[in-house]
């Protein structure tokens, strides 16, 4: 049996490793177009240790191991507070260990809810990752220390820079005394976090520039997190500009937006775990997904539990499913979208 596993072990590496150089020569055109020179395809990625019905993976260089599948903390903020406090227990009992959310999710009833799941002993048992919109030091410190309390822990393991946009002034944020940054460093050294990232949806060029940006500076950050799915491939890659930047680094790579917040699905070209599958493919230590009721918790495990190593021609076959509804960028409206997250937000304020 252990034999075995090994053997899966691989070729897991070495399928995600042909994953990624397939997206490089399939998506050259389109990292020109956003502005950016592809690097080259990155070497095979750690497949990580089945435990169970649940992949675990070495997240970049920080030392911690996650599970391949992660629990979105915006989609559990939509079900009622009993509900979504049972899927987060049953998450943990299942084996998902990293645990995502942000300051801004259905206005802090997400990391209410979430304090409210880990609290009794179960904070220990999840690697646990918030983010905050603050660009200014003293706006980042508010919301981080406001995260904390609705969490109810005295540390995070990540916080993450959210939803860096065009607009963002990368030097006053990573480089300036007032900057957000400034204070995440601030409280690392106060032993309130552990790791810190950074996250972006809209435009693989503007991620890899605010990347460049901190290590001018010599920040390095530990996590970056990104759409990572079957229509990405085609249209603005993340996987094409980022990933082998993030791989060769030894950072840890966050795959979200699996299926697009739904947007994927409605193309009617590929299934949820078809879509998981890709994701997991991919050199991602984690695939963060939305789950907003016990049946899509059992599809995400399941995704895991079924997931093996895809054939270059599998990967090829899903690619060619994807790529005509992909080429403009109409199922992952966070791309192309301006206003995407706020009219979002405005749709779900009657979750709250």
């Amino acid at each position: 049996m252990e034999t075995t596993r090994r053997d899966m072990l691989k070729i897991a590496g070495a399928a995600a490793g042909v994953t990624a150089a397939m997206a490089t020569g399939i998506n050259l055109v389109n990292a020109q177009a956003a502005g950016t020179q592809p690097a080259p395809a990155p070497a095979p990625a750690q497949a990580g240790e089945l435990r169970g019905e649940m992949w675990y993976r070495k997240l970049g260089k920080t030392g911690a191991v996650v599970s391949v599948v992660g629990l979105g903390g915006h989609h559990i903020g939509i079900p009622a507070e009993d509900e979504g406090i049972r899927i987060m227990h049953a998450a943990i009992d299942r084996g998902i260990n990293f645990f995502d959310n942000s300051w801004d999710y259905h206005n802090g009833a997400s990391e209410i809810r979430m304090g409210k799941a880990l609290a009794g002993g179960r904070r220990d048992k999840v690697f646990l990752m918030t983010k905050i919109n603050g660009r200014t030091k003293q706006k980042a410190a508010e919301e981080l220390n406001e995260c904390l309390k609705r969490l109810q822990t005295d540390h995070l393991d990540l916080i993450q820079h959210h939803a860096i946009e065009p607009a963002d002034d990368a030097e006053k944020i990573l480089g300036g005394a007032e900057g957000a940054h400034a204070a995440l460093v601030e409280a690392q050294k106060a032993g309130k976090v552990r790791f810190i990232g950074f996250t972006g949806h809209r435009d693989p060029a503007v991620h890899l520039r605010f990347y460049r940006t901190a290590q001018k500076h010599g920040i390095r950050f530990e996590t970056v997190q990104m759409p990572l799915n079957v229509m990405d491939a085609h249209y603005k890659s993340f996987e094409q500009t980022m990933v082998p930047v993030l791989v060769k680094d030894e950072v840890g790579v966050l795959g979200m937006k699996p299926m697009g917040m739904g947007s994927i699905l409605k193309s009617k070209t590929v299934k949820p775990i078809e879509c998981l599958h890709y994701a997991m493919n991919l050199p991602t230590s984690v695939v963060i997904t939305g789950i907003d009721s016990m049946q899509v918790l059992e599809q995400a495990l399941e995704a895991a539990k079924t997931f093996k190593p895809m054939s270059p021609d599998e990967v090829a076959a899903l690619l060619a499913k994807t790529k005509d509804a992909a080429k403009d960028g109409q199922f992952e409206p966070f791309k192309v979208s301006e206003n995407y997250h706020r009219d979002h937000r405005e749709a779900m304020e009657w979750i709250v």
